[in-house]
């Protein structure tokens, strides 16, 4: 069985794929140089890319997703 996801997790997977990407690379330690390149991005795109997937984040943080209803057997 699949441990449940956590909230952050939650969050990151409602998230448009290049925030989320960006935030996961960001957070797994990879070099802003490196993370340009999987990106695909410049250098200097790279810091208000990470605030705006901040941002996005923290709304998606605040915001519950709606729940799956239960199959009925």
């Amino acid at each position: 069985m699949t441990p449940p996801l956590t909230p952050r997790e939650q969050a990151l997977r409602r998230l448009p794929h290049p925030y989320s990407l960006a935030l996961r690379l960001r957070d797994a330690g990879v070099a802003d140089d490196q993370l340009c390149a999987y990106l695909d991005i410049d250098t200097h795109a790279l810091p208000p890319l990470l605030e705006l997937a901040d941002a996005k984040l923290t709304a998606a943080l605040r915001t519950t997703p709606e729940t799956e209803p239960e199959a009925q057997p």
